[in-house]
């Protein structure tokens, strides 16, 4: 299966009991002491894709563990990993993107990756990451602004590579290029420090929520993406807003009045004025109830 087919669907969320149920295991992987990243993606895919029960998430690590057991034995230092995972995953399975995985909701679940072998930077480097890190590689996610790659070695010896483009081998003026055309701006050397997992499953949900804000009519897609980020430790505050703005626009009037007041007393203490006007939003999302 490649490329964009508008006639299929894109995958609606599960059951609400199931959806509860979802969010809980997330909330605890998130808050475990080494966060499992490609658990949090499949409860991710999960969340998405009523479709994707028990056996379905089972089948996605044994593909991971599969093709980790195709890679190489040690082959060399960090050069060598990155080539030997090209090798195999952009050139043996066909991994990789194209423009038309941005308008697919399975380009950013973990599970449809797998079997589509398409998807969008950021989760094509969690099946780099994954493969490579179960075959023993010194492997990490690297965040470049607007396009996420992947890193082979330490950071005196970081080999980057490109899963998007099946894994090639980036040099540092690739890597510049990258940077300078989705924003502007020069490569910076901080932003070649290894992605911490839960930061990674934050830009997978971020992703999300672009795809969402694109299609009013998926704000499911939106809420479950908005719930999820608000399991994570760590995020920012303002999702919260955005959670409660949702629900109230969702017909979810006395969550979402409830919600934003909640929000009102978080910013009280730092901004008096907006307090005042999110807790007018409130009022008018519980008038809405008369």
């Amino acid at each position: 299966m490649s490329g964009h087919d508008p006639a299929v669907p894109a995958p609606h969320p599960p059951e609400p009991e199931r959806a509860a149920e979802v969010r809980r295991r997330f909330g605890e992987e998130a808050r475990a002491e080494r966060p499992d990243l490609a658990v949090l993606c499949l409860l991710v895919g999960a969340a998405g894709d009523g479709a994707l029960d028990e056996a379905g998430t089972d089948a996605a690590e044994i593909e991971l563990d599969r093709l980790a057991g195709l890679m190489p034995y040690r082959p060399g230092g960090p050069r060598a990993w990155a080539v030997a995972a090209a090798e195999l995953l952009g050139g043996r399975c066909g991994f990789h993107g194209s423009a038309a995985d941005y308008q697919r909701l399975e380009s950013s679940l973990l599970h449809q990756v797998l079997v589509r072998r398409r998807g969008l930077p950021i989760l094509l480097s969690v099946v780099w990451m994954e493969v490579a890190r179960r075959a023993g590689a010194p492997v990490h996610g690297v965040a470049l602004p607007g396009h996420f790659v992947v890193g082979f070695g330490p950071r005196d010896q970081q080999v980057l590579v490109d899963p998007f483009d099946g894994g090639r081998v980036l040099s540092g003026d690739d890597a510049e290029l990258l940077v300078t055309g989705a924003t502007g701006a020069p490569l910076d050397p901080g932003m070649l420090v290894p992605a911490d997992p839960l930061d990674v499953v934050l830009r997978v949900l971020n992703n999300v929520r672009a795809w969402a804000a694109a299609r009013p009519e998926r704000s499911d897609v939106a809420l479950w993406a908005l719930e999820l980020s608000l399991a994570l430790p760590s995020h920012p505050a303002r999702l919260r807003y955005e959670w409660a703005q949702l629900l109230v626009q969702r017909g979810d009037f006395v969550r979402g009045a409830a919600e934003l007041r909640a929000y009102a007393e978080v910013v009280a203490g730092v901004d008096a004025g907006a307090a005042e006007r999110v807790r007018r939003q409130a009022d008018a999302a519980r008038a809405l109830l008369n």
